[in-house]
């Protein structure tokens, strides 16, 4: 686990980056996904291929490295919230329109 101090507003802060298990499996086997809540970790080249599952808080979401990701974070790839729509919606009732507000979950995962 690296850690370095670095000075931040005149006191000494800790900075701890999280070290991840990679193992690299043998030509021919499954690759098993590396479990972490390491949200924050920095996607390296050598991440290329591997499976990751990142947890959002809640479950395990699988990720699957590849050329497009490196450089960005592993928690971009885990969504942490599920998004809802808000909208109006016009009813008839006993002869008169009315607008009532109404939640839609979207297809956005």
């Amino acid at each position: 686990c690296l850690s370095w101090y670095r000075k931040t507003s005149r006191r000494l802060t800790r900075a701890i980056t999280p070290s991840l298990p990679i193992v690299r499996p043998k030509p021919g086997e499954p690759v098993k996904p590396i479990k972490t809540k390491a949200r924050s970790a920095t996607i390296l080249p050598n991440f290329i291929g591997l499976k990751f599952q990142v947890h959002n808080g809640k479950v395990y979401n699988d990720v699957t490295i590849t050329e497009d990701m490196v450089g960005h974070k592993l928690g971009e790839f885990s969504p942490y919230a599920t998004w809802i729509q808000l909208r109006w919606k016009a009813i008839t009732v006993e002869s008169r329109t009315r607008k009532i507000f109404t939640y839609k979950q979207s297809k956005n995962r």
